[in-house]
């Protein structure tokens, strides 16, 4: 028995340690050179790439063309797979490599035509932009060439080797990343799913209401906007996977929140810049890819998307700089009319006109077929405003041609504008480099050294004649209902406000008496007025206080409801328990929160059974996960406490028949005692690998299963979907405050790692730092750089 007992304890062992073998040595598998020496073609002279503890490489040159080389060198190294599936979804050409599973979308991508647009506007870019682009390829390219050895795993595994990068698969990757960030068609094709099933008039009830809590005079009440019609039955939804997969958030769909305050506000006497955009982040190693880049004239420290030159979000010598949505409504459906006498022609008015036809084929990935691929024939019909898209939505009216125009398309200039963002040495120029971008609808905050602040809406919105772009306008005559674009003077912006500070969180930014119609899709305003609430409490504010402020999980939202929901269901036996944790709440969305896990979920399923009536199980949830579509509205009408949406038992019963629901569906999982639920028990933070993102092997590829605070109204933002409760899937990408008084390092965190290499100990070694709220560093002076170095890399020219 003792010797049985010796070899099993010896196999033990031996398991143990070639477990450990493997885990320790996995990290070798998916290296690459961060030290010593490598020749390198095209360069003018030698650049360094230092990197710091968390692997963020800063680039050192002695020249703007150097500099963006080593840094498509340093973004290759840490991304080129996360780059190629970037460049693929932008193109369409995902199905190579992945097979049949995403033929469809291809078929989309191709449609849409961010590839095909690229290649337009590399044509007419001049000799400086085409320069500073083409050096960030070489940059990429140099890296596939004369790295094949340091190949990330992921090609191995999916058996392929990258292709030369291109100045187009730059553009296509920033068309992309800007139409994600700026288009409505989501809410366009939900809009005409909901007049389909209500009549014209009727739908009108549900349409979005925007509120700017700046707005001096809102004057918004609910008989302003809630006609007294009683919905008709109507056309049910088609249940088209390809719609869903459309109206989910994409991961480069832009939330965010960002701030900055001037010199008056800050204890160092120099502007403060905060920003913490919220994507799809769960999925790492997140979506921002951080780096420094310093030559005699640009020392620059900031994110990127991999794959795009320059920085986003981040600080120089004399700015620093901040994103958020915009929301401006830069894109529009139309309903064209097929010529009834050819089908190869479509209407405008009276007169017939011939689609252009590109003829276009997907090629599938099929290891049975001759050559290893299978091709499908895609035939993109064009009319004067934009593709048309019904045969790729089904949902759309198929008995006519559903186009599909974007501002964007039709504003490329020479420049890409945002390059010139290093060089600015001012406020001003910011602002002007901003004003020159017409593709990015991006709220940006800014300040400088002297003690400016600013803030300015990015890219081009068009000037309508007709329609407001809430729902796709029928096409009746052979005039354009897009009569210009808003002049960039006259895009939103403001600088150096007497309050001293800005900041925008998604909300609707503009003023009523704005002079052109700026866009029917913005979040509701509750963490702008949380924003408004801190700030203006405190006449200064330090570092630390503007990133607890990120952590902030005040809901707005509940502080207005919640005390409506209480007094509802203390009117019952059975629904007082949740009344009487409710009434003691503080309206903090913590982990540890009762209050929090009850007002989440009953007011969940209270917007459900609000609507699920007249709309159906299948419209309700589309409509529900759209959250900026429905919330502002829902909020008034609590507010008021009536609506004839209520049903004949009214708002009070309403509440309680859905806590009822509640207690039934969270009593088994959570106890039948909701004072001791907690919210973080059910909202959780998954942290996946792209390789597995469900199912066995996810957890060992991943970075973590959490309890998170937070929720989709409070400034630590932590979005579930409403028809998936309540996994979080919209999280902070970055946080970062950026003190320009600070001449050693920015404060930053990423809620994943520097590098897409999946086993590298940088994947994911940042996240229990974000979910605990704490912060790192970029550093940001020779001495701090210095001092923090783990490695340097010489890139030697030739």
């Amino acid at each position: 028995m003792k010797f049985v007992k010796w070899i099993l304890g010896l196999i033990g062992l031996a398991v143990v340690g070639c477990l450990l073998f493997i885990w320790l040595g996995l990290p070798a598998l998916n290296s690459y050179q961060m030290d010593g020496v490598l020749k390198f073609k095209g360069l003018q002279a030698n650049v360094t790439i230092v990197r710091d503890a968390k692997g963020m490489p800063y680039v050192r040159a002695e020249n703007l063309h150097d500099l963006i080389m080593g840094q498509g060198f340093a973004a290759a190294q840490d991304r080129i797979f996360g780059m190629d599936m970037l460049r693929r979804f932008s193109a369409g050409r995902l199905s190579e490599v992945l097979g049949k599973t995403t033929m469809g979308l291809d078929m989309r991508q191709r449609t849409l035509g961010f590839r095909r647009n690229a290649e337009k506007w590399a044509a007419i870019l001049d000799a400086k932009n085409r320069d500073y682009l083409q050096a960030y390829a070489d940059g990429v390219n140099a890296f596939i060439e004369q790295c094949g050895n340091d190949l990330p795993l992921e090609f191995k595994l999916m058996g392929y080797k990258p292709e030369p990068w291109t100045i187009e698969d730059t553009l296509a990757a920033t068309l992309l990343m800007s139409w994600q960030s700026s288009a409505n068609m989501r809410s366009e094709i939900l809009a005409l799913a909901l007049q389909e099933k209500l009549g014209p008039e009727a739908a009108k009830a549900l349409y979005p209401i925007n509120i700017n809590p700046d707005d001096p005079d809102p004057a918004l009440t609910l008989e302003d906007t809630l006609p007294q019609i009683m919905p008709q039955s109507g056309v049910a939804l088609s249940r088209d996977p390809l719609l869903r997969r459309m109206l989910e958030r994409g991961r480069l769909e832009v939330g965010s929140n960002n701030w900055v305050v001037g010199p008056s506000r800050s204890p160092g006497g120099k502007p403060i810049v905060v920003n913490d955009p919220h994507l799809k982040s769960n999925v790492l190693p997140g979506p921002w890819w951080p780096c420094g880049l310093i030559s005699p004239d640009i020392r620059a420290v900031g994110t990127s998307i991999a794959g795009i030159p320059g920085i986003v979000s981040g600080r120089t010598s004399h700015i620093a700089i901040g994103v958020t949505n915009a929301y401006g409504d830069a894109q529009e459906l139309y309903i064209e009319t097929i010529d009834p006498k050819d089908h190869g022609r479509y209407m405008e008015g009276d007169q017939s006109v011939a689609f252009t036809i590109i003829n276009d084929a997907v090629r599938v990935k099929d290891p049975e077929a001759p050559g290893g691929f299978t091709k499908h024939e895609l035939k993109i019909r064009l009319t004067k405003r934009g593709p048309i898209i019904s045969k790729i939505f089904p949902v759309l009216p198929q008995d006519k041609a559903v186009s599909v125009r974007w501002a964007a398309y039709e504003t490329f200039t020479s420049t890409i504008a945002m390059g010139d963002l290093l060089l600015a040495k001012n406020a001003q120029q910011v602002s002007d480099a901003i004003g020159e971008n017409t593709y990015l609808c991006l709220n940006f905050v800014f300040a400088d050294t002297q003690g400016n602040i600013g803030w300015r809406v990015g890219g081009r919105l068009p000037i309508r004649s007709q329609g407001d772009g809430t729902m796709p306008l029928r096409v009746t005559g052979g005039g354009d209902n897009w009569v210009g674009m808003v002049p960039a003077a006259e895009m939103p912006q403001a600088m150096n406000p007497k309050k001293g500070w800005l900041g925008t969180a998604n909300h609707y930014t503009v003023e009523r008496d704005y002079q052109h119609h700026y866009s029917s899709h913005a979040a509701p305003g509750w963490r702008y007025r949380r924003m408004i609430e801190v700030i203006n409490s405190k006449p200064k504010m330090s570092v630390d206080d503007h990133w607890a402020l990120m952590l902030d999980t005040k809901n707005m939202m509940a502080a207005r409801l919640a005390p409506i929901m209480a007094k509802a269901l203390a009117g019952s036996d059975d629904t007082k328990a949740m009344a009487d944790v409710l009434a003691k709440w503080d309206f903090f969305d913590r982990a540890d929160s009762a209050a929090a896990m009850i007002f989440q979920s009953v007011y969940r399923q209270f917007a459900y059974n609000t609507f699920a009536e007249k709309l159906g199980p299948e419209l309700t949830w589309l409509m529900l996960d759209n959250m900026y579509w429905w919330q502002e509205r829902l909020a008034m009408m609590v507010s008021k406490g009536q609506s004839p949406w209520f049903g004949q038992g009214g708002m009070d019963e309403l509440f309680r028949r859905s806590a009822r629901e509640v207690l039934a569906e969270l009593g088994p999982k959570l106890g039948n005692d909701p004072a001791k639920w907690k919210w973080g028990e059910l909202h959780r933070l998954i942290f996946v690998s792209p390789l597995r993102r469900e199912g066995t092997g996810r957890d060992l590829l991943g970075g973590g299963n959490f309890a998170y605070p937070g929720s989709q109204e409070t400034l630590l933002r932590a979005i579930y979907t409403y028809s998936k409760p309540y996994e979080t899937d919209v999280i902070a990408s970055l946080r970062m405050v950026a003190d320009l008084s600070d001449n050693e390092k920015v404060e930053a965190i990423l809620p994943g790692g520097v590098t897409g290499r999946q086993f590298s100990p940088h994947f994911h070694d940042q996240v229990p730092t974000f979910v605990d709220g704490g912060k790192d560093y970029w550093w940001f002076s020779d001495k701090a750089i210095a001092d923090n170095a783990q490695h340097e890399l010489l890139l030697k020219s030739e």
